[in-house]
């Protein structure tokens, strides 16, 4: 009675794209059992993956000293002094900054200007304390200022002198201070839920890496373990951020199929264009260190991981419409329930897949920009197997978003519409109320 006599109220949380939920209308106990006996079994399944893929941490590998796989230690700028370029050896001093031209020469026909001298004084480690010198030259893009945070790149076989280089600038402070803001931001807004959403966040990203990467370095199957593992961020975020409700085992439902079509077309696609998933420096040196991971699994698998995210958007989205929309109106039935939601869902297909394509393409920009500088086709640029990827990733995970509404939809008609119990008691509890109205009306006539 306490959610039947609420539904009206709900009709204040129409969905214009968020995720604020209304009372969820009534659904019968054969519908529950319905659910349960498709999600505990699924659910199951998840957590005996999670225990027979657990790793017992990443494996234990001997470090190259090239790019990510270098020993790093904090460090501080003590002093910045300016000293002619010409007076600086290259061979004898590191050049930090990434400079395009070496010391000494000062390039063809440009006069060499003046460099700084850079003093960096060692703040971690069993060398704390050390200072080290670092040359900048006027034109490299990235300049350092006294007393701030550098990290260091320690090289223990390099000569004394040389075992000390700057590989980039300390940036956790204003890291944090955003990620404070974010976290403020979403809590003032969203309240309870802003919090248990920020609470989800924080599981997923443990998930992700206490069980997704070392499970991945260990040397299970990437698709195996990123479809356990985003199942698990799945059922954990939506359960926490929007209840142990039928509305929210309907979005479940649609994700996990949505993620199964993903999942297959990734797998068809990524095989047939011959991708290898080993594009770049990085990839390269995954590679090299742990020549047993499959290259295009861990592609696929990252096709899977990064769709879960706008998918939990579209089911909720899509879920919570056809709940309201049941509320606002218990008489609609399937078909119409269906048809009313499959519009809304039109404008989110619209926006959505928008929003994943310029999101990829702005991600890939300076890859873009040095095609456009080669001046190649199009269907030179497409045809690489760099940009392919991000082509791939973007059209599978597009299909699987667009998929997501008609399939969410019509679970969600399907289940309300079923709801009969519900639909019975709305009707007899409002009977006596307009019962009740008419014969106050006819007392004072």
């Amino acid at each position: 009675m306490t959610s039947l006599q609420s539904a009206p109220g709900s009709q204040d949380h129409q969905h214009g794209h968020s995720h604020s939920h209304g009372p969820a209308a009534p659904v019968s106990a054969h519908l529950r059992k319905v659910i349960a006996a498709v999600l505990i079994p699924f659910a199951t399944a998840v957590v005996v993956g999670l225990v027979a893929l657990w790793p017992g941490g990443a494996p234990a590998h001997e470090r190259t000293g090239v790019g990510f796989d270098r020993q790093t230690q904090q460090g501080k700028v003590v002093s910045v002094d300016k000293v002619d370029c010409k007076d600086v050896n290259a061979s004898q001093t590191p050049v930090t900054g990434g400079a395009t031209t070496p010391l000494g020469d000062g390039g063809a026909g440009q006069e060499p200007g003046l460099c700084e001298r850079v003093t960096v004084e060692v703040t971690t480690g069993h060398d704390k304390g050390r200072t080290f010198v670092e040359i900048v030259q006027p034109d490299a893009p990235r300049q350092l200022r006294k007393d701030q945070g550098v990290v260091v790149a320690y090289a223990p076989d390099a000569p004394h002198d040389l075992q000390y280089s700057v590989t980039d600038v300390n940036r956790k402070f204003p890291m944090a201070l955003l990620a404070g803001i974010f976290a403020l931001a979403v809590v003032v807004v969203g309240r309870m839920r802003g919090l248990m959403a920020l609470v989800a966040l924080a599981v997923s990203f443990a998930v992700l890496t206490l069980f997704i990467l070392p499970a991945i370095l260990q040397g299970s199957n990437p698709l195996l373990v990123a479809v356990v593992g985003a199942s698990a961020i799945m059922l954990i975020a939506l359960y926490m951020c929007h209840g142990l409700t039928a509305r929210t085992s309907v979005a479940v439902i649609g994700t996990l199929i949505s993620l199964l079509l993903i999942g297959l077309l990734g797998s068809l696609f990524i095989g047939w264009a011959s991708l290898t998933g080993n594009t770049d420096d990085n990839t390269g040196l995954i590679h090299g260190l742990y020549p047993h991971i499959d290259m295009s699994g861990l592609l696929l698998a990252g096709v899977i991981i990064g769709s879960l995210g706008v998918l939990d958007d579209v089911t909720v989205t899509q879920t919570s419409a056809v709940w309201e929309l049941h509320q606002a109106d218990p008489t609609m039935g399937a078909r119409k329930l269906y048809r009313a939601g499959i519009r809304i869902g039109r404008d989110h297909i619209a926006s959505v897949v928008n929003t994943l394509v310029l999101a990829y393409a702005g991600a890939a920009l300076p890859l873009l920009l040095l095609f456009s500088i080669a001046q190649s086709s199009v269907g030179t640029v497409a045809n690489s197997e760099l940009v392919a990827e991000e082509i791939v990733r973007t059209l599978v995970g597009s299909i699987g978003l667009v998929a997501s509404v008609p399939v969410t939809t019509v679970l969600a008609a399907l289940v309300v519409s079923a709801d009969r119990t519900g639909l019975g008691a709305e009707a007899g509890a409002s009977a006596p109320v307009r019962g009740g109205r008419g014969r106050r009306r006819r007392a004072r006539h």
